[in-house]
């Protein structure tokens, strides 16, 4: 099982890869630190010298998530060398083949995945991103591992220091047959020092201490610890390339929809705010009625300072809306609106990304969109989430926060350069 030169290793996934021989073996810290790769390898290992009885299984969030993020790097040549040509699988399969040995993949995205493992006896089993299966499954899969020598291997990101994962079993790691290994961003010896600068720029606050320095920290006070209406909101917008538009829809609660343009500088724009507010107006609206309030918003919208006589009306290359409002993303389409999609609903990742282009300057507001700027300051974490060892927003006066949220990060394939870009008069020079 020779692997390539080109695959360097440090002293640390040297060793975690050694002494990988407890029942219970963790791979945690930074994204890109090097933990993937050392935990695979150990996992590897004990597929070529485990023994005919028991299964062998590899779990994750989803089929999907295994199959990036375990099985396409294992099937990898410039990562494995010639072990890449010793796992096979069809995409989508609920089995893959590993040096020989049929593997049988888990997804655990739910309560009801523990289920999954009834009547199971297994002697190996892997587990990408251990943060993200329900406890109940983690649980229910170390009893299923039951033959002599049995072993999990698993590695994750930090999340929460009260998170179950911490606190039952790192915490108590002297108290049980576990072997624990902390990697940084820095512990990983194959990233060039330009990859670890663009890296690091993606992350800031709370996301840069899991994410780059591997730390299990607490969710805590303002989630954009990092606004400043000095510094994000403006008066004046520049010439936009491109527009798109987020939709956090409310009956009872505000309707808010956020008009996101990507100016000429290199910078993105809360260009413009719709709102309506049942309660303070003690009128609420149908869907359709709400549509049609969001056509004559994007018809009237002006550009501010443009003069009077400057054409009317902006046409967004999407409308992302939120995900959970069905009724309404049918009669948006049903009244012919231009590209109304499904917006990414993944919080965290969604509040990082708003987050990461705050922290570089590359996300400002306009004067007047005013619901966004009074919600700005307050959005801050759940304690009673934090206590459970989630990361939650209150939700509270948050409407056109989750609008800006659904398009910034909806459009991130479209801006994330921008993160290490220089500014436009910088590039110009």
């Amino acid at each position: 099982m020779l692997l390539p030169d080109s695959l360097p290793l440090s002293r640390k996934q040297l060793r975690s890869i050694g002494r990988a021989t407890a029942r219970i073996n963790l791979w945690h810290g930074s994204v890109r630190s090097g933990k993937t790769i050392a935990s695979l390898l150990a996992f590897v290992i004990a597929v070529a010298t485990a023994g005919p009885s028991g299964l062998i299984i590899i779990a994750g969030k989803t089929i999907q998530t295994i199959e990036r993020n375990v099985l396409e790097p294992l099937q990898d040549p410039a990562l494995f060398g010639p072990l890449a040509r010793h796992v096979v699988h069809t995409r989508g399969a609920s089995t893959a083949i590993i040096l020989g040995r049929t593997v049988h993949l888990i997804g655990a995205n739910d309560a009801k995945a523990e289920g999954r493992l009834r009547g199971l006896t297994a002697q190996l089993a892997y587990v990408d991103e251990a943060t993200l299966v329900p406890e109940g499954f983690w649980t229910q899969l170390l009893a299923r591992l039951s033959t002599p020598g049995a072993r999990l291997y698993a590695t994750t990101n930090p999340d929460s220091p009260r998170h179950w994962l911490k606190v039952g079993y790192l915490d108590r790691a002297d108290k049980l047959n576990l072997r624990a290994w902390h990697f940084r961003l820095a512990d990983n010896p194959s990233l060039s020092p330009e990859y670890v600068a663009n890296l690091s720029a993606e992350y800031v606050g709370l996301w840069r201490r899991r994410m780059i320095d591997g730390e299990w920290v607490v969710a805590e006070g303002a989630i954009y610890g990092m606004w400043d209406e000095d510094e994000h909101v403006v008066s004046e917008l520049p010439e936009m390339r491109r527009h798109w538009a987020g939709i956090d829809y409310g009956t009872t609660n505000p309707f808010s929809a956020i008009l996101l343009g990507l100016g000429v500088d290199g910078r993105l724009y809360a260009c413009a705010e719709y709102r309506h507010d049942s309660r303070a107006t003690h009128r609420q609206l149908t869907d359709a009625q709400y549509s049609e309030a969001v056509r004559k918003w994007l018809a009237d919208y002006r550009p501010p300072g443009a003069p009077d006589n400057a054409p009317k009306g902006v046409t967004p290359e999407w409308v992302f809306i939120d995900p959970s409002a069905a009724s309404f993303s049918t009669q948006m389409w049903s009244d012919g609106h231009s590209n109304p999609a499904r917006a990414s609903n993944s919080v965290g990742d969604g509040i990082r990304s708003v987050a990461a282009m705050l922290a570089a300057g590359r996300l400002l507001v306009h004067e007047s969109c005013k619901g966004l700027l009074s919600e700005m300051p307050g959005y801050s974490w759940d304690p009673k989430a934090t206590e459970r060892g989630e990361d939650a927003p209150l939700k509270v006066n948050d409407h056109s926060c989750d609008a800006l949220r659904y398009v910034v990060h909806s459009t991130a394939h479209e801006w994330r350069h921008l993160l290490t870009a220089p500014p436009a008069k910088e590039a110009a020079a």
